[in-house]
């Protein structure tokens, strides 16, 4: 397992933006594994310390999930934290995008 780059209490805040909104974290890859799983349309925020991220990604995705029609789920992955599990959503992906933080997948039963 790899260890986060940051102090948990630091990135907090930036977690925060995102679960306040509805957003749950995937923290292992296991929670990757099982969210793949699930039938519907996934979102899934790669998010990130960076000022993309606060300026731009998060904010995006507070204002598309004020839509009458959202997501079924509403997945998050912190880069640098949790980096088992962003490898993990980054292996779903890889084919349709390179690996980027910060990055906004959907995915519709499993497949991006």
């Amino acid at each position: 397992m790899l260890p986060p780059m940051y102090p948990h209490e630091a990135v907090q805040p930036f977690r925060d933006e995102l679960t306040a909104v509805g957003l749950k974290d995937l923290i292992t890859p296991a929670d990757v594994d099982q969210a793949d799983a699930r039938k519907g349309v996934t979102l899934c925020v790669i998010n990130s310390v960076c000022g993309c991220a606060g300026g731009t990604a998060r904010p995006a995705v507070a204002i598309a999930l004020q839509n009458k029609v959202i997501p079924d789920q509403l997945l998050g992955v912190f880069a640098a934290m949790e980096r088992d599990a962003v490898n993990k959503v980054r292996e779903y992906h890889a084919a349709a995008a390179p690996p980027s933080s910060p990055s906004i997948v959907l995915f519709k039963d499993g497949q991006v």
